[in-house]
């Protein structure tokens, strides 16, 4: 098997080889250049070619390994979660510079392997931080890596959006919620087929969970309260007109390193 049989699936099929070897090995890359004669045990060789089969297939390099780098943090993942992506990182960037106070009150709405919520819990180690998924094997992938950070001012609840935290108010709401619209051309993607369809698509337009996230916000925020959500490239001025419909100010589109708009926030009176 070459690498360069992995071009039908992948954009980078000589990174993704050696991430799968490296994970067979149980080494970092550094330590492929170190060492270039090593030699494959029986069984190394064998788990290996089993997950460049896989890969062949499509599937994931993240979801071969189990694990995917995001911010700060290296996260357990598996096919009951999103794959975090480096766009997503916008998200806790900007939710990083938002005024807030030092105890702030932070809610993420659909977790999933947590990436957000645990990024900035663990930049703003004094934030009071609450992830909401309604999906069992996600939330249980999400407190996994909430324990392996050692995030003690994380809590992770099961529930729909904001039902798992009736009458509470926060200073900041961050969600990346599903926003492909149901039939969109990008679900032919073959790295796609193998994450969650609930994690990705949206009702026909792809605006559906943005529109429950973004209009029952008001009812969870504190006064001056921000709220910071991910969506699609085409999506921005929707997302604005959300915003500006339930009372947000300071409404702001931002744009990720494609350029394409990515993340809309803004504040409450």
């Amino acid at each position: 098997m070459r690498h360069s049989d992995l071009r039908v699936v992948s954009n980078s099929p000589l990174l993704d080889t050696q991430i799968l070897l490296c994970h067979v090995i149980g080494c970092p890359r550094a330590t492929l250049y170190l060492n270039q004669e090593y030699c494959l045990t029986a069984q190394q060789l064998k788990d290996f070619n089993s997950l460049f089969k896989r890969r062949l297939c499509g599937e994931p390099v993240a979801y071969l390994t189990g694990y995917k780098g995001f911010w700060s943090l290296n996260l357990r993942v598996s096919n009951s979660t999103l794959i975090p992506r480096p766009e997503t990182e916008l998200l806790v960037e900007r939710a990083l510079e938002l005024p807030l106070p030092e105890d702030a009150k932070v809610l993420d709405l659909g977790t999933g392997s947590g990436a957000i919520i645990l990024a900035l819990s663990r930049e703003r180690r004094s934030w009071v931080c609450t992830g909401t998924e309604i999906q069992r094997d996600a939330l249980i992938i999400a407190e996994v890596n909430r324990a392996s950070y050692h995030l003690k001012n994380v809590n992770l609840l099961p529930g729909d959006w904001y039902k798992a935290v009736t009458n509470q108010k926060y200073h900041l709401i961050v969600s990346n919620p599903p926003y492909v619209a149901n039939g969109d051309p990008h679900l032919l993607d073959l790295n796609l087929h193998f994450e969650p369809k609930s994690a990705l698509i949206s009702g026909k337009d792809g605006m559906s969970d943005l529109k429950h996230v973004i209009c029952k916000a008001p009812q969870y925020l504190l006064n001056k309260g921000w709220m910071v959500t991910e969506h699609g490239s085409e999506q921005g001025p929707k997302v604005r007109n959300l915003y500006y419909s339930v009372g947000f100010r300071d409404v702001e589109t931002c744009t990720d390193l494609s350029g394409l708009d990515r993340v809309t926030l803004g504040r409450m009176p």
